[in-house]
């Protein structure tokens, strides 16, 4: 078997990642820290047991793609409206001081302007994996945290997307700023057009063949791609509103749900690819700014958040559960360090920062959570809840 070829690779990735995600089982860790652990041992600067460059980058790509339309099948329009009067504001005021947060450390450690906007604007994001995997049911659907929990996750997920339209300067080059602005609101329109009269009459009319309409859910997230890559934008862009666009179809908890082991399968891609190009040999030059930042996250955002629902007249209890639930970097926050990269927006040691920062927040956000907060994995019996 070639060392190179993508059996072989696959081979490695979901063997090792089963073999480490069980260790982390073990120590109450979130997976996709395995995940990206396996992409460190295997990749170029660890085992180079995994060395294409160009496989990884494509695995990291196609990953994104499917993992943003299945985040927008998740996000109905109605729903993030329905909480953007109790979160926004609080979002907003965290999101600022957070950004500031993050281009202070940047500055501080002699990065440029624009590698430090980036690292501010990777703070501003709460893992959405951790604080809803760690959210007990009964909360999550029943109790007003599950509510300003998803509010203030939505809001920063919105962000997010519209952040990485920016951060995309392949595309931003081709055409101009006012190109984009206007490409976007096309897209959307089109999107809603082609689901409203072409998409949800076919999924009426073909309903009972199932995989028709996961063939069809597939087709339609890659098909907006590519014309969102047409038009300027990028392929990530048009895989969330394709999702979106879907969102409101009563037929989208059921795809959902059949691409629920395809969004699985990439996710462990994606975040394998970022350990693979997380370049160890480098951490020496940035572990100082990585601590620093991690530290700033892990202290700084839980207080912000206690203060600004204390604010909004939370309870203080609530409010210091919901600031511990958010206070760590993002996955997004790593997907933000990818496009940017990619771009040539920032460097790699930026980029590594971000990357490293996150992974201790990871860490220590975990541990935080289970050790004083109710959990469907609490150490205690009095924490441990379904």
């Amino acid at each position: 078997m070639e060392s190179d070829s993508l059996l072989y690779s696959f081979f490695l990735i979901f063997t090792g990642a089963a073999l480490l995600s069980t260790l982390f089982l073990y120590l109450r860790q979130p997976l996709l820290v395995a995940y990206i652990c396996i992409g460190v041992l295997l990749g170029p600067y660890g085992l180079s047991l995994i060395s294409d460059p160009a496989l990884l980058a494509d695995i990291a790509d196609f990953g994104i793609i499917f993992l943003l339309f299945l985040l927008g099948l998740d996000m109905q329009p109605r729903k993030l409206l329905s909480t953007l009067r109790k979160t926004f504001l609080i979002t907003l005021a965290s999101s600022t001081a957070f950004v500031l947060l993050g281009y202070s450390t940047g500055v501080l450690f002699g990065f440029s302007q624009i590698e430090s906007l980036v690292i501010g604007s990777a703070m501003i994001f709460s893992s959405t994996i951790i604080g809803i995997k760690l959210l007990p049911t009964t909360v999550l659907h029943q109790k007003h945290m599950g509510e300003l929990m998803v509010g203030i996750l939505l809001l920063q997920d919105f962000i997010a997307i519209f952040l990485l339209v920016f951060l995309d300067l392949d595309h931003a080059e081709q055409t101009n700023i006012l190109g984009v602005f206007i490409a976007f609101p096309v897209l959307l329109i089109f999107a809603y057009l082609t689901t409203r009269y072409l998409l949800l009459y076919l999924i009426r009319k073909f309903d009972h063949f199932k995989e028709y309409i996961f063939l069809l859910a597939i087709g339609w997230c890659l098909g907006l791609s590519a014309i969102a890559s047409l038009m300027g934008l990028s392929a990530e862009i048009g895989a969330f509103i394709a999702g979106v666009s879907l969102a409101t179809s009563p037929i989208a908890q059921y795809i959902a749900i059949s691409l629920k082991p395809l969004r699985d399968f990439f996710l462990i891609l994606f975040f394998f690819s970022l350990g693979a190009q997380f370049n160890i040999l480098l951490l020496g030059e940035i572990i100082g700014a990585a601590l620093l930042l991690a530290a700033l996250a892990l202290s700084i955002k839980p207080v912000v958040f206690h203060y600004l629902l204390r604010r909004f007249e939370e309870r203080n209890l609530l409010a210091w559960d919901a600031g511990l639930r958010l206070g760590q970097i993002s996955e997004f926050s790593l997907l933000i360090a990818y496009v940017a990269t990619q771009s040539a927006l920032i460097g790699e040691n930026a980029s590594l920062v971000i990357q490293a920062a996150a992974i201790i927040t990871f860490i220590v956000s975990s541990y935080i959570v289970v050790l004083f907060c109710p959990t469907p994995i609490g150490l205690s019996d009095k924490l441990r809840r379904d």
